[in-house]
């Protein structure tokens, strides 16, 4: 034993093993990037020219890029999944990259100028998307002569001193709301210190941004962001990383039976038994996130019915991601939490990410939707 860390396996959906192997290479960076958020944001950046988009006839491979990441490291999946969001974001607006314009202003004065602005800047540096509300913190979008300007604040925008642009949702005059691309580096924006305190994601501090008339590229109009079937697809994405921290706490723990048994203490009937049900949790789980997938690339998944099975994707994977760190956690005891960094780490992370689904209250709108429709069993 030499100390050198294995190759990072890919988690698989329904890819075949041989294009599978594609996803190494970022792999191995996402593993060298462990606690360095620059590398991470650069692996993002460098994901977010190649990987697939939802709804495009891949979207089970971009899940597994998702999860393999996340497999890797719990914040490297963080990083990544919003960068990649937004991108699809700005794609489904009707934006193209390639264009050479900036959001700080440069084109003409035309519609499609700030097309232009946003999709010369897509891949210029890394993104971030801000949608979470929270009592007291408002965001507001108000139009004056012919450009929309943000004011106010907004909660929960993760790692946004370090990030170049985000798709941000902000209140509108009239009503509703609608999502905008915004330039992180514009004057007018200000990123107070988080106070960040979590042993889970250190390294990718959540907090308030100050928006003082900030300019703001609309994309869609009012209601687009939430209406589109995209969100419901994103919303899924952020599943299949929580599921690649499953994966990789099962992954640790069947290793940790391994050594055990080769050290001569053969596993007991529980620990197995514990095995057994996260094998066919996770066996279960891929397959119906493959089914969905490929529901999603047929078009079945684009009309409204797109965000109810977002929710029954989002709460099966939670529920069972929870249920994993818990059979494991009683299995193995505190001795890894206290002396194995990366599983102390990865148990850390996963645990505050899960926190992002909202349990009951998802169920309760899931079956607020189930009642008004059919029943789908």
């Amino acid at each position: 034993m030499n100390g050198t860390p294995a190759a990072p396996r890919p988690v698989r959906i329904s890819s075949a093993p041989a294009y599978l192997h594609t996803i190494g290479p970022l792999l191995s960076a996402a593993q060298a990037g462990v606690g360095d958020v620059t590398a991470l944001l650069d692996l993002a950046k460098g994901a977010g020219v190649t990987a697939p988009k939802p709804g495009e006839g891949r979207t089970a491979y971009l899940w597994e890029i998702l999860a393999s990441v996340t497999a890797v490291d719990v914040a490297a999946g963080r990083v990544l999944e919003p960068h990649l969001d937004a991108a699809a974001i700005l794609a489904q607006a009707g934006l193209k990259p390639g264009l050479h314009a900036a959001l700080n202003g440069e084109g003409g004065d035309s519609a499609d100028s700030d097309a232009a602005k946003v999709a010369g800047a897509q891949f210029s540096g890394a993104w971030g998307v801000f949608a979470a509300e929270a009592p007291g913190l408002r965001l507001e979008a108000r139009e004056a002569a012919g450009e929309w300007l943000l004011h106010g604040s907004k909660p929960w925008c993760s790692l946004a001193s370090r990030l170049d642009h985000a798709v941000i949702t902000a209140h509108m005059e009239g009503g509703g709301r609608a999502a905008f691309a915004v330039d992180l580096h514009a004057q007018g924006v200000s990123v107070a210190d988080p106070g960040w305190t979590s042993r889970g994601l250190r390294e990718i501090p959540s907090g308030t941004v100050q928006f003082e008339a900030v300019p703001a590229v609309p994309l869609g109009g009012p209601g687009w962001y939430y209406e589109r079937p995209g969100f419901a697809w994103g919303g899924m994405g952020v599943a299949a990383c929580w599921l690649g921290g499953a994966v990789a706490v099962a992954r640790s723990f069947t290793a940790s039976l391994r050594k055990a048994a080769d050290g001569g203490r053969e596993p007991d009937q529980i620990a197995l038994a514990r095995l057994g049900e996260i094998d066919r949790t996770l066996a279960a789980l891929t397959a119906y996130l493959a089914a969905t997938a490929a529901r999603i690339d047929s078009g079945e998944l684009s009309g409204k019915g797109a965000w109810q099975e977002a929710l029954r994707v989002r709460g099966s994977v939670a529920a069972a991601v929870e249920r994993i760190q818990r059979l494991v956690s009683q299995n193995l005891g505190p001795g890894p939490l206290a002396f194995d960094e990366a599983y102390g780490k990865r148990m850390a992370d996963l645990s505050l990410y899960i926190g992002q689904h909202h349990a009951m209250r998802d169920d309760a709108q899931l079956g607020a939707l189930t009642l008004k429709g059919e029943d789908p069993w």
